[in-house]
């Protein structure tokens, strides 16, 4: 059977298409959404009081039990809680640091997007004073032309009855 030639629609977007057209590495978005959310449970106070009741719960254990059921004795001076809380400083450290900095990229985007938004306020606010300055001006032109219209028709009025007056041979006023 022949294979179909699909017609292009050049007034359509192309669509993704299966399993060629994604990406074959872990989306970089999806890490630094991990770390925010990481960076933001490690900065709760709950983690705080998890963190100190797993410590105070190890420190107990391996001080007042006896020492055959001891995994990190006090002699040692808790060589292995040493090393699993250094190790969850070094990976938090960076996960923190990584958060911040998507946190200071959205804030940098978001104070462009207020600034052009500033921008286009002032542009608009400056156009409307300007179109308001306008529309006075041809109020104030319209009422002038009106007003001189009016004591026009009222001379001409005068001169018109004037020349009646002269036309009839009456007195002129």
């Amino acid at each position: 059977m022949a294979r179909q030639t699909r017609q292009v629609a050049l007034d359509a977007p192309r669509g993704r298409g299966g399993m060629l057209a994604r990406s074959p590495q872990p989306s970089r978005d999806r890490f630094g959404r991990f770390s925010e959310a990481f960076a933001r449970g490690m900065g709760t106070s709950g983690f705080l009081i998890g963190m100190t009741i797993f410590v105070l719960l190890w420190l107990s254990w391996n001080i007042w039990m006896p020492p055959a059921l001891q995994f990190d004795p006090a002699e040692t001076n808790f060589t292995l809680l040493t090393l699993i809380l250094s190790l969850q400083a070094s990976y938090a450290a960076p996960l923190i640091l990584l958060a911040q900095n998507r946190q200071d990229d959205r804030d940098r985007v978001q104070i462009e997007q207020d600034r052009q938004r500033a921008e286009r306020n002032l542009a608009d606010t400056e156009y409307l004073a300007r179109e308001v300055v306008a529309l006075r001006m041809a109020v104030t032109d319209f009422s002038d032309e009106v007003v001189t219209r009016d004591v026009l028709r009222a001379e001409l009025r005068v001169l018109l009855e004037k020349l009646d007056a002269r036309a009839e041979g009456g007195p002129a006023r």
